[in-house]
């Protein structure tokens, strides 16, 4: 062991076995950080050098070792082996993390327990780690597999990682939500629903409704400051649509997801009331969509039976269908933000702009608010009359295995704003050329029938509510007569559409709609920019050995 200098911490220094050869293993607790090197590397056996970060060792524990594997060269006559396991994060392709581990051996007890005891103590410091959490299981969403995912590929991992966990398995719509108004919520260091968006949306509304009961704030005052959510949420995927989980993470995938509640990872996000003449509606944190994905969603609710191939089909008839749909926008724009929707600046892991917004929403928060009471509109706010196709408002990219830049590509997770698209009336096959973009990488928003605008606040009133002295059937006639008459499968009798609120239906002809900045926090980090593992930690060396 080396001395420390000026009363820092010893760095930990030895000589272990790896395999059958003699490694450098050292331990530096002012880097928080665990290498391992050959000193003698041979040609053809790879790199010789690996570390791992403290913040990524998942558990350290004591090894049987088989005599047999240690029984050659310098280490064959020099007695009893003693060895040790270290768990930890290893980078895979596409955002995946697996868990690997690397055995190291002695025949030296007393060295191998201060191994074990020095790492256990790093491990201690981290305090963002979960040490209990509550688990909400949906066994009924996506292909039915939660339980199962759960029990053999999260369940292991947080037991490896010494997390105590209270399990739930959720028995009908709304079990979650109204259990976390119950249970006593502050002894856990986060909570983890295992299932699809739909569940994480329950988990949301239950945990936020619940911390703003016991802080005493009305959910239906729209203008009532909301109380952060401390108590992390964590996403195991195992749904129908994992958009969420794509978008704060980078892939669906349930051992990465329980990887990153391990280590602790903690990522702010937005999330939007959504209210109507004083009554709070719902909470939305990814999609927010009027019109084609309303319609979308409202047709596959009926066909829950096809499965997840109810998606595209109602998708495709949603597109002939082609209905567009009048009403009033009114939205005010984040001023406070520091990029735009086509800046083209990807959120990403420690993304600059969400953290200097961090601290500026507030202020121009309460003087837009004046503006906007006091008299009468505002100068800041924007009216925007038309008849749409599409109103989609997102707090992240949306982005999805189909569709891997998203809905806005350069939305953030945590920036105080909302991107507000609005796509106007036109054909069929202007629109399917929007729809196509999503799958490429043009640019969705460079079309003269579309328009984007990063806002805090916005309005919505169909004009079949302005018109609701008029009668429904001359409003329909005038608006969808000649249309119909081009297009005989058209459905003309819709006034409507519905809201699509992270994959939820919203009915509400007018809403109002406000964001309010990094209000809960998930176990993520966001999206790695560079996921090649080889990049970060060149661990070629361990596989080759073990």
């Amino acid at each position: 062991m080396e001395q420390p200098a000026g009363g820092r911490r010893a760095r930990l220094v030895s000589s272990l076995a790896l395999g059958q050869r003699a490694w450098e293993v050292t331990l530096e607790w002012e880097r928080g950080l665990l290498s391992w090197r050959d000193p003698e590397p041979a040609r053809g056996r790879g790199g010789g050098n690996s570390f791992v970060p403290a913040s990524e060792i998942i558990a350290v524990e004591e090894t049987e070792i088989d005599e047999k594997q240690c029984s050659s060269g310098k280490w064959q006559k020099m007695g009893k082996p003693h060895a040790f396991t270290v768990y930890y994060v290893k980078r895979a392709q596409k955002h995946c993390w697996r868990c690997s581990e690397v055995t190291f051996w002695c025949v030296d007890e007393q060295l191998c327990n201060q191994w074990i005891q020095a790492l256990k103590e790093l491990l201690e410091l981290q305090k963002s780690r979960p040490k209990q959490l509550l688990i909400y299981i949906n066994p009924y969403g996506g292909k039915r597999q939660g339980k199962r995912i759960y029990e053999q590929k999260v369940a292991p991992l947080f037991s490896l990682a010494s997390i105590s966990t209270d399990v739930i398995i959720t028995e009908h719509a709304n079990h979650a939500k109204d259990n976390l108004f119950e249970v006593n919520i502050y002894k856990y260091d986060g909570i983890v629903c295992v299932g699809g968006d739909g569940m994480f949306s329950e988990v949301m509304h239950g945990l936020i409704g619940r911390i703003q009961k016991d802080s005493g704030i009305d959910q239906n005052n729209p203008k009532a400051p909301l109380v952060q959510c401390n108590i992390r949420i964590g996403i195991i995927p195992a749904g129908s649509t994992d958009c969420i989980c794509y978008a704060t993470v980078g892939v669906t995938d349930p051992v990465t997801s329980a990887l990153h509640i391990i280590v602790g990872d903690s990522q702010p996000l937005d999330v939007s009331s959504i209210h109507n003449n004083n009554t709070f509606l719902k909470y939305s944190v990814s999609l927010l969509g009027y019109g084609f994905y309303g319609d979308i969603l409202k047709d596959s609710e009926k066909k829950r039976w096809m499965g997840t191939v109810r998606y595209d089909f109602s998708g495709f008839k949603t597109f002939l269908s082609h209905h567009y749909y009048e009403g009033t926008v009114s939205f005010l724009p984040a001023k406070h933000t520091l990029g735009s929707p086509r800046d083209k600046k990807r959120c990403r892991t420690g993304c600059l702009i969400c953290r200097q917004s961090k601290q500026q929403p507030e202020e121009p928060q309460k003087n837009y608010g004046l503006e906007h009471n006091e008299d009468g509109g505002g100068e800041d706010w924007k009216v925007i009359k038309g008849k749409f196709l599409a109103i989609n408002a997102v707090n992240m990219s949306c982005a999805c295995p189909r569709s891997p830049k998203g809905l806005s590509p350069a939305a953030h997770l945590a920036d105080g704003s909302i991107d507000l698209i609005l796509v106007r009336k036109c054909s069929r096959f202007n629109f399917l050329r929007y729809l196509v973009r999503h799958t490429n990488q043009d640019d969705q928003f460079d079309f003269t029938f579309v328009e984007v605008h990063r806002v805090k606040k916005f309005q919505f009133t169909s004009k079949h509510l302005e018109d609701n002295d008029s009668d429904v059937k001359d409003v329909g006639k005038k608006r969808f007569g000649q249309f119909c008459r081009d297009h005989p499968a058209c459905c003309c009798n819709l006034s409507n559409s519905i809201w699509n609120c992270d994959g939820e239906t919203l009915d509400s002809s007018t809403i109002e709609v406000e964001v309010h900045c990094q209000l809960m926090k998930l176990f993520a980090r966001g999206i790695e920019e560079n996921s090649n593992d080889e990049a970060i930690y060149n661990q070629s060396t361990v596989e080759q050995l073990l």
